[in-house]
């Protein structure tokens, strides 16, 4: 035994989990697997799990009544070409656009925000790290 702890996965809340594993199958080719209550994504480069919750209400970002509690960052090479896909599958594109140089800002299905990106997750430094 010991006392190292890795990250699992993240979960999803959403009205209809298969409804919304769908979707990012679809957006990533991966294979969603489940039902309403629980569903998952399992992907070429990752997976997502996503839980029914009955009383869902989607965020309203970048600002509103129910506040974004997390988002979804997608590594592209092609904003054009994925953004298109991304609609295609169901996908919302969000008129407030802060980083239309490198990052296209969506929604999915049922409203939760994510990001098509050109670059790769930011990391902290050991300074910055050090700093907190």
């Amino acid at each position: 035994m010991s006392d190292r702890i890795a990250l699992s996965g993240v979960t999803v809340n959403a009205p209809d989990a298969l409804v919304l594993a769908r979707f990012y199958a679809e957006l990533t080719d991966g294979v969603a697997r489940g039902g309403s209550h629980w569903a998952t994504v399992t992907g070429p480069h990752g997976s997502l799990a996503f839980q029914q919750v009955a009383d869902f209400r989607p965020p309203v970002w970048p600002d509103g009544d129910v506040p974004m509690q997390l988002h979804l960052d997608f590594l592209v090479d092609d904003l054009d070409a994925t953004g298109a896909r991304a609609v295609a599958a169901g996908a919302t594109l969000l008129e407030f656009q802060p980083n239309s140089d490198h990052c296209f800002v969506y929604t999915d299905p049922v409203g939760h925000p994510f990001c098509l990106s050109t670059w790769g997750l930011p990391t902290l430094s050991e300074d910055v790290a050090e700093e907190e």
